[in-house]
């Protein structure tokens, strides 16, 4: 029997490594840098770039990927175990050559895509050279996919692009686009969508407007325009129709990716709560003395090591082969479950905080926004809840008798016929 929550010695000593590379060289770039999406801002090629080399001599670059891709093929578990360390860095994953939504583009791109893809889009991404954008939803659509209404159609000169999309992510420093549209318009609804790769710069893109989150550095978040953007014959990802089951695959990775990333942000709200409870009095004692408080660092505790443990046996499930869609339901629980649990804890630091964790000195008001953020991104916390239900349901049958087979005179008869007593 294998049931085992230890951590290999060997790979413990490079998680050692990570957390003390992250604190003393990573963190401090949140500080003095922009946006980790912007590749060409002031200082980006003097303070990421040898930190970046240092990774990759570590042998720690892009461990999402497998090593024919120049990845060290770690799997789901060991980067889990290390997304919650970098995660407490904006620049972190930019640093370890795994953030989004990079990662997942270059999932799919090395999956579905052509060597002539790979060569001119996969490579540099992988080298953090270029970021790229996923471009699915629209203004009107929301989480919906079948409200998609983006079109590339077919002609001589290939396929031409007209649409919109909403909150394209880092769009503005994006080298290329991966654009959702519909290209078999008289398929059936799930198959009527191919994903296009689009060069930035092709005539006809139009950023409209930026968007920010609350505590972003910048507005990287893009409403975007397609007017006649033609793109070659070649530029569908996988095949045509394909787009549903490539993004399904794409946003499985993804979701639990950020939950890996919001364990590191919960723990470090979460630490901060501890270290001010043991640093402040009232009334003559500790914070930490009082009851509230405790109940309050109890809670959380508890809270952030169970999401925890549910990270990461999705990630061991994966681990063990089984591709995303075999874990739905493991991932839509993670995915329903992230945004509460780094609500609560940062709103409970918030909160022991006093009027100083209400400032912006205090990086609180920004998880708790985070935290609707990841209730809405990559579909909304009550879609996931609802697959959630439906997956467990399949595991059960309906009753068909009066009265369910646990009704207790149900098995008392049957205990007294299987002991010869009936």
């Amino acid at each position: 029997m294998a049931w085992d929550f230890s951590t290999d010695p060997e790979f413990q000593e490079e998680l050692d490594w990570v957390e003390e590379f992250v604190r003393d060289e990573v963190q401090p770039l949140d500080f003095l840098l922009g946006d980790p999406h912007d590749l060409v801002q002031p200082g980006y090629e003097e303070l990421v770039r040898p930190l970046q080399e240092t990774v990759k001599r570590r042998g720690l670059w892009a461990c999402h990927l497998d090593p024919g891709l120049g990845g060290k093929g770690f799997g789901q578990v060991k980067l889990a175990l290390m997304a919650e360390v970098m995660g407490r860095s904006r620049f972190g994953p930019t640093v370890f050559g795994c953030q989004a939504p990079d990662t997942g583009n270059s999932e799919i791109l090395a999956r579905y895509g052509t060597a002539k893809q790979k060569t001119r889009y996969l490579e540099p991404l992988l080298d953090n050279r270029i970021v790229s954008t996923f471009a699915m939803t629209e203004p009107h659509g929301g989480a919906d996919p079948l409200m998609i209404r983006t079109t590339a159609a077919l002609g001589a000169g290939g396929w031409t692009l007209n649409g919109q999309k909403w909150f394209a992510t880092s769009a503005r420093y994006a080298g290329f686009f991966l654009v959702v549209a519909i290209t078999e318009p008289e398929a059936s609804p799930h198959r009527r969508m191919s994903i296009l790769i689009v060069p930035a710069g092709t005539p006809g893109i139009e950023i409209l407007r930026n968007s920010k989150f609350h505590g972003e550095p910048e507005a990287t978040h893009a409403h975007v325009r397609f007017t006649d953007v033609v793109v070659p014959v070649d530029s569908i990802l996988g095949e045509r129709g394909d787009a549903f089951v490539i993004a399904q695959n794409r946003l499985g990775g993804g979701r639990l990716h950020h939950a890996m990333r919001t364990i590191a942000q919960a723990q470090a709200a979460f630490d901060m709560m501890c270290s001010r409870a043991l640093s402040r009095t009232t009334k003559g004692e500790q914070l930490a003395k009082k009851q509230l408080v405790q109940e309050k660092i109890a809670d959380c505790w508890a809270k952030l090591r169970q999401f925890r443990l549910l990270v990461l046996e999705t990630a061991w499930l994966l681990d063990q082969g089984r591709d995303y869609r075999a874990v739905r339901k493991n991932i839509a629980a993670v995915k329903a479950t992230m945004p509460g649990v780094l609500h609560e804890v940062a709103a409970a630091a918030l909160q022991v905080h006093g009027s100083l964790g209400l400032s912006d000195d205090m990086p609180f008001t920004d998880w708790i926004a985070q935290s609707f953020r990841l209730g809405l991104s990559d579909g909304p916390t009550e879609v996931h809840k609802v697959t959630i239900a439906r997956e467990v349901l399949r595991d059960y049958e309906p009753d068909d008798e009066s009265f369910p087979w646990y009704f207790r005179p149900a098995q008392e008869e049957r205990a007294r016929r299987s002991h010869g007593r009936g």
